[in-house]
């Protein structure tokens, strides 16, 4: 008769409170991340360029890229242009540039650009928009 009673004592002990099995821990991550540095950034998306292989990690890439509120650096514009040749996309290639003119705040900026890459866009053999229609820009 002692036994069932010793038994279901010694399991109500071993077994958690009420209290402790109903409130759940709760734990917010969300704001505990790092602000990323330009160069960090930049690096990372050098990166993700190189890597891409077809038409639509590019364009994605590059959607995600020109979404921040920042001018992408010219590494990060060589890789994007080199990646959407390798793909074969002239058109991706020709707006990546009309994204920048887009971005910058003056067009001697705009400028700055072209002359940082034109040895890149005559590699790659691409005009830019302005040149293939002088009269709509």
């Amino acid at each position: 008769m002692m036994r069932p009673a010793l038994t279901t004592a010694l399991r109500a002990a071993t077994r958690p409170s009420f209290a402790a099995r109903v409130s759940p821990t709760l734990i917010r991550f969300a704001h505990d991340h790092a602000q990323e540095s330009f160069e960090q950034f930049s690096a990372r998306y050098v990166s993700f360029f190189q890597n891409a292989e077809d038409l639509f990690e590019v364009q994605r890439g590059l959607n995600n890229c020109f979404a921040h509120d920042l001018v992408p650096s010219p590494e990060v514009i060589e890789a994007a242009v080199k990646a959407a040749r390798r793909v074969n996309d002239y058109s991706t290639a020709v707006r990546i540039f009309e994204g920048i003119k887009e971005k910058v705040e003056k067009k001697s900026q705009y400028q700055d650009y072209l002359l940082e890459l034109k040895g890149l866009r005559e590699e790659l053999g691409i005009v830019l928009k302005e040149e293939l229609y002088p009269e709509t820009a």
